[in-house]
């Protein structure tokens, strides 16, 4: 058996061995694993059967990572995206009204769109066409906004008549429990710790149960509860989403989580050697179809859209070369099915910190927007701007949300069209050079 997954992984070639990558799968898998309870955590404010999304969470991150690791062979963990998980809950169903069922819906069909745009020479084009700035401005944004989600659910930040937004409560227990989880896992990422997300949420749940702000729970192991609440209900809605308003939330979930999986493959392709001279990545075409595939099955088992993890550069820092290491994280992730009791000790006030700091991570991208250039800074500022903003009025002083969802997609295809004349405009009078370091990925 030995054997056979070294032959067929490559082991050999590849200057790697079965402890290396299993060590690696594990590593990657604990820097994932917050995601089982926060997704469901999140999905359960869109009125979702939080239990049954826990076991949809866990299916489609095990059949996702397995078919990144045995049919793409990529070191990747694949499980349901925060920043989609985010704009399902809170700007679908909560902001625009639109059921969990139906919304659904749209992440399978953005699903399938991503299957046909992955398996066609269309992938290469769509990427080519939108501006590396861009890319990264959308991310920020989205960082933002999830770590706004987190400032409000652990009642640091709190809505204000006279300004909007107002500062909460830092006297509340509650509220000086997920700063508690806040400063733990910043201490730890600045320690160097690759899992500093878990152990921050395990250290506050912790911390709440001994001052009685967290609930024992009954029971550690259980079998898996029943999908049936969420199972096919994707399927059941498909319906639902011919209309102008969820063609636009399909849009947005296509485009979230096809520039997702695509600066995450880069960046680990990167770190492992297979990043080609052209920017292509070795294998990239099996996983952006894997990442596709797994997004259509999560969304009929009933969650969100699932995404490549940047968590798996964790594994990869501690050796991860090929597949298998991602093999190991979807065999651990079937092995979470029987944690599900430990859900009820996932409060808002555990989650909430890890959602500042994955925001915080994802506002990264900032540094790599070209702001000494004002055709690019103005664009990529309006892009932050919007995204950010749009949600925080909409929720605060009860801005129709609709219309904000429609102003922020709206906004971006012109800044999209205005970043594309400005550099073609700067093409003409200065240097050819220009539009290809512009709109090209780099």
């Amino acid at each position: 058996m030995t054997s056979f997954i070294s032959k067929y992984f490559n082991f050999q070639e590849k200057n790697t061995n079965l402890k290396t990558e299993t060590i690696a799968g594990i590593t990657t898998f604990l820097t994932m694993a917050y995601a089982l309870f926060l997704i469901p955590s999140v999905l359960a404010d869109a009125g979702m059967p939080e239990k049954s999304v826990f076991v949809a969470t866990a299916v489609a991150a095990a059949v996702g990572t397995l078919i990144m690791g045995i049919f793409a062979k990529f070191p990747m963990g694949l499980a349901p995206g925060v920043g989609l998980n985010a704009f399902f809950t809170y700007s679908v169903c909560i902001g625009m009204n639109i059921p969990w069922q139906t919304a659904l819906s749209g992440v399978l069909a953005s699903g399938i769109i991503f299957l046909i745009v992955s398996a066609t020479g269309l992938r290469e084009l769509v990427i080519k066409a939108i501006p590396t700035n861009l890319k990264f401005a959308v991310s920020a944004g989205i960082g933002l906004f999830i770590a706004f989600i987190g400032l409000k659910n652990a009642g640091i930040v709190v809505a204000n008549q006279a300004t909007f937004v107002g500062l909460g409560d830092l006297t509340n227990p509650t509220v000086l429990l997920s700063i508690f989880g806040l400063i733990v896992m910043a201490i730890l990422m600045v320690r160097g710790s690759n899992i500093a997300i878990f152990i921050g949420m395990a250290a506050t749940v912790v911390v709440g149960m001994v001052f009685g702000l967290i609930d024992l729970p009954t029971s550690i192991i259980s079998m898996p509860p029943s999908m049936a609440p969420t199972f096919g209900v994707a399927l059941k809605n498909i319906g639902n989403i011919f209309n102008p308003q969820m063609i636009l939330v399909i849009f947005t979930f296509l485009f979230m989580d096809f520039f997702d999986t695509a600066g995450t493959l880069v960046a680990v392709g990167s770190k492992v050697g297979l990043l080609k001279k052209d920017g292509s990545v070795e294998g990239g075409s099996k996983a952006l179809l894997a990442d596709s595939v797994a997004t259509c099955i999560g969304s009929i088992f009933g969650t969100t859209n699932t995404t490549s993890y940047v968590e798996s550069l964790s594994g990869v820092a501690v050796g991860a070369k090929t597949g298998f290491s991602s093999v190991v994280v979807g065999i651990l992730f079937l092995v979470s099915l029987f944690f599900s009791p430990l859900l009820t000790v996932i409060t808002s006030a555990v989650t909430a910190p890890a959602l500042i700091i994955v925001g915080s991570l994802m506002c990264s991208a900032l540094k790599e927007i070209e702001w000494d250039k004002p055709e690019v800074s103005i664009s990529a500022f309006l892009t932050i701007i919007l995204i950010f903003s749009s949600k925080i009025l909409s929720s605060v002083v009860s801005i129709n949300s609709t219309l904000s969802i429609y102003l922020i997609i709206l906004f971006l295809l012109l800044i999209l069209s205005a970043h594309i004349i400005t550099v073609f405009f700067f093409n003409i009078y200065f240097s050819k050079s220009f539009l290809i370091n512009s709109i090209l990925p780099s």
